[in-house]
């Protein structure tokens, strides 16, 4: 049995659109760490959920009753480690997508995929009653189709109740668990609903496009203390010892946010690369910047988890490379992401698209579709056959490196300042390939930063909201310090 001095365990669980995790901190004594009256935390991968859309007829859908079900396990694996107890929970995702939630409290069925095209003809209709300008400078949010704000406008179009509540996929997995159904401040500015100069939802937006303010949650600030397990799973969970003290925390719920509050070094002077899924490339800026050339040049400005603005562009990211592995792999043609970086670097360089076509961000026969982009700028396209894999895997790292050299040349212009390095997150950021033509593109070093830096941020909000006092947003020198704890040597790329 641990000592009993020993601090409660706490758990951050980060939901991926490729795989959900559940991650347990906990405190160890090591002879050290007891002469200095201090214990260490150790951060634990317990559970990994596989995730992806499904399509469901013509729609794309998150399968929700899989996740739930995979985080109820991965959150019962971590009471049988954590006998000291687990003082907090906290929820972390992607943004735009929400759940729809019945009177009775269940989710009115799998939520929507931000991919599914049904936003297509709503965004037009959206663009005709608010122009993307008009809605930029409101809301600061760069007017994607993906947005909350079109979703919700493409549910009203199917019929759908706009009064029916709804809550962020994050925030509903925070609701299931504590019963309290909110928004969390870095999540909800992503939606296009929220006002840059209130830092609420945007009464007129709402009542422009038919919408019905009174379904959207109460937004809260990274860091707010929702109480104690109280929802759907009060029975299942507290019935287990490690569960009857733990408190419901909203980190920073935009995974992008709680990844940025996972950095343990001072950004004043740095740029910072999401590399997953999608790629983010910005910085912490102290004021939103909602000029006609940010917009133009797709930037958007998001709450962070301590105050302040994360000014950064979406660009597509290793999408691209997953859609063709698994392509090839139902064509019985398995690559490993290792050997294909590996045999990559030996490749000559075979072209540069434009990654943020809107062709690559839909699924299926990417190989086609990347070919069609390498016609399109005047480069041959590459044979989809057997040994030219490490060909296309070229011109994606190229292509994606010389979009974040563009994006780091916008971003310096528009803030009027020169940035000194760039600090890289996410899977990507154990691509050496990958890291070196960044370095090339954007003349500037690349820190490699932790690969799961969304839950080290989270358990660092989770840990500075727990010695706060009050319901103000968590202090960012708290926040840096905890995760400067937290953090581990990462070492090189491989």
């Amino acid at each position: 049995m641990p000592s009993p001095a020993l601090e409660p365990a706490r758990v951050a669980i980060d939901l991926g659109a490729e795989s959900c995790r559940v991650s347990l901190l906990r405190w160890s004594a090591s002879d050290t760490s007891v002469q200095n009256n201090s214990e260490q935390p150790t951060v634990e991968l317990v559970h990994r959920i596989p995730n992806g859309p499904v399509r469901r007829g013509d729609h794309l859908h998150w399968p929700l009753s899989s996740i739930l079900a995979g985080l109820e396990e991965g959150l019962r694996k971590c009471a049988a480690k954590a006998p000291e107890g687990i003082a907090s929970i906290a929820v972390d995702s992607w943004s735009v997508d929400y759940v729809r939630i019945a009177p009775n409290g269940a989710a009115l069925g799998d939520p929507f995929c931000y991919r599914d095209e049904r936003t297509v003809a709503a965004k037009e209709r959206v663009d005709a009653i608010l122009p993307e300008f008009e809605l930029y400078q409101r809301t600061g949010a760069l007017p994607l189709r993906i947005n909350t704000v079109y979703q919700l406008v493409a549910d009203s179009d199917a019929g759908i109740d706009a009064r029916t509540h709804w809550a962020m996929f994050p925030e509903f997995v925070l609701y299931w668990l504590s019963g309290r159904r909110v928004a969390e401040y870095s999540n909800a500015s992503h939606s296009g609903l929220v006002n840059l100069k209130t830092g609420d939802w945007d009464q007129e937006v709402f009542r422009a496009l038919g919408l019905s303010i009174d379904a959207a949650p109460p937004i809260v600030p990274a860091g707010a203390i929702l109480g104690p397990i109280d929802g759907p799973m009060k029975g299942p969970l507290t019935a287990l010892d490690a569960f009857r003290h733990t408190q419901i925390i909203a980190p920073a719920s935009h995974d992008t946010a709680s990844a940025i509050a996972g950095i343990p070094t001072d950004m004043s002077s740095s740029a910072y690369l999401c590399a997953g899924t999608w790629s983010l490339v910005g910085t912490l800026a102290t004021q939103p910047v909602a000029t006609q050339e940010a917009l133009d040049a797709r930037y958007t400005n998001l709450g962070s988890a301590t105050g302040g603005r994360l000014f950064h562009t979406l660009v597509n990211g290793m999408w691209l490379i997953k859609q063709c592995m698994d392509g090839w792999a139902a064509q019985g043609r398995p690559w490993s992401i290792e050997k294909l970086v590996q045999e990559a670097a030996a490749c000559s360089p075979g072209g540069v698209i434009n990654v943020d076509a809107e062709p690559l961000m839909l699924e299926l026969e990417m190989p086609q579709r990347i070919n069609n982009e390498l016609t399109h700028a005047g480069f041959a396209p590459i044979p989809d056959t057997p040994g030219n894999e490490p060909q296309f895997a070229r011109v994606i790292f190229e292509s994606l490196a010389a979009r974040y050299g563009s994006a780091i040349t916008s971003l310096e212009h528009m803030l009027g300042r020169k940035l000194t390095r760039i600090h890289m997150l996410g899977g990507a950021n154990r691509n050496r390939l990958l890291v070196e033509l960044t370095e090339k593109q954007t003349g500037l070093p690349v820190e490699i930063g932790e690969t799961e830096s969304s839950t080290i941020g989270s358990f660092a909000v989770q840990l500075a909201a727990s010695e706060a006092s009050s319901t103000a947003p968590v202090s960012a020198a708290a926040v840096r310090a905890w995760a400067a704890r937290l953090c581990q040597p990462t070492g090189q790329p491989v």
